[in-house]
């Protein structure tokens, strides 16, 4: 009887993970982590984190599982939220997802698991965990969810072969409904809720008034540019190295007021992000505008017409070596190597043909197609097949 903890988060998808592992002969404790506090941000009336910590009390009752709160509101702020404050300061958009599984599930809640003698953690995720021999050692796989409409292998990109070793996740074999038909059968009070929405573990928040929080509204000018200006239109023959022209096409396109006209104000370019159409609140114009670029430090907004603006396409990114994480350590290249992947920029994303080059400082991952909106401080995941071997920051 090997125990298990297992983070209830009071959603059907935990639910029926702490189920199955009763099933499989585990010993199985129930945690539910309680990470905020603040309801002001909040957008429902409603206060999420106690209706799941209720539900995934009445949960673990339901399975004859003892259950408990643990209160992690200090470490999520520090590592979090704070990191959020800073990345958009700075201009760019962190993924507080993927942030919250590394350092709050897999590492805070993880250690206290450990502590309390479990041998593993598991977690309601649509992923799977490969286990390989190599070398003479033990190799842990992260793998795509068997519900390629659910995969959130995206979501744990960031995890070591230290976490995944004691990960586990009893789901990933399961797409959705099945996963809804055995809560249904098993009478789980969680059987019909819906998908939570917004922040990892706050709920739906209003991003502007909780950026506000730290963040002072500032007015700036929005600035549109014409999709014919010259540097669209520039091409450059030859490059003296593969390096170079990945540098070109990684590029970040210097803006300012001059690259268009000014057709509106804003309250922060921090509160903005590449790609993004709503609370630009400017309108008039024959195609939606876009935001194609922020800039923090003039505190100016640059938008194009229409989701296939130049300014919102590029065919390859950059990720720092600080910012370069390899799942599969085993497969980190070396520098001047390459590998063939299919990669993506964000969750849900259909996944992409593209290659990866190491060089001394970073990585690049170039596409074969144009991709839009590649946007600082969001992660590019790479895979081979249905693993996943590592992720970046987009710098």
């Amino acid at each position: 009887m090997k125990r298990v903890i297992v983070g209830l988060s009071g959603g059907v998808d935990s639910s029926v993970a702490a189920y199955l592992l009763k099933q499989q002969g585990y010993e199985v404790i129930g945690l539910f982590m309680k990470n905020w506090h603040d309801d002001s941000v909040t957008i429902s009336d409603e206060c999420p984190w106690l209706d799941d910590s209720n539900d995934a009390m009445l949960v673990a009752e339901k399975l004859g599982i003892p259950f408990q709160t643990i209160d992690l509101s200090e470490q999520y702020k520090e590592r979090i939220v704070d990191y959020m404050f800073n990345e958009y300061e700075k201009g760019r958009t962190p993924n507080p997802d993927v942030l919250c599984n590394r350092e709050i599930k897999f590492d805070v809640f993880m250690k206290i698991a450990l502590e309390l003698g479990a041998e593993y953690v598991a977690t309601g995720h649509y992923c799977k965990k490969g286990i390989i021999e190599k070398d003479g050692r033990t190799v842990y796989q992260l793998l795509a969810g068997e519900d390629t409409n659910k995969d959130q292998s995206y979501f744990l990109c960031q995890l070591s072969q230290a976490q995944l070793a004691k990960s586990l996740f009893p789901i990933g074999e399961l797409t959705k409904p099945e996963v809804r038909k055995i809560a249904s059968e098993i009478g789980l009070t969680t059987a019909d809720k819906k998908d939570s929405q917004g922040l990892c573990f706050i709920g739906k928040i209003k991003l502007p008034d909780f950026l506000q929080q730290q963040l002072k509204p500032k007015e700036g000018l929005i600035v549109e540019v014409p999709k014919e200006i010259e540097t669209y239109s520039e091409t450059v023959s030859e490059f003296s190295s593969t390096e170079e022209k990945l540098k070109y096409l990684s590029r970040k396109i210097d803006y300012n007021v001059n690259s268009g006209r000014i057709v509106g104000k804003h309250q922060g370019a921090h509160y903005f992000t590449k790609g993004q159409r709503k609370g630009l609140a400017v309108g008039g114009t024959a195609e939606p505008l876009f935001v194609i670029d922020t800039d923090v430090e003039e505190n100016v907004i640059y938008t194009g017409q229409g989701k296939d603006h130049p300014g919102l396409l590029k065919k390859a990114l950059f990720v720092t070596n600080k910012e370069l994480h390899w799942v599969r350590e085993d497969l980190a290249l070396a520098v001047d190597q390459t590998m063939t992947v299919k990669a993506r920029i964000r969750y849900r994303q259909p996944l992409e043909n593209a290659t990866l080059y190491k060089v001394e400082s970073g990585l690049y991952v170039e596409f074969e197609k144009p991709q839009s909106a590649i946007t600082e401080g969001q992660f590019v995941a790479w895979y081979q097949k249905e693993e996943l071997l590592g992720s970046g920051i987009i710098s």
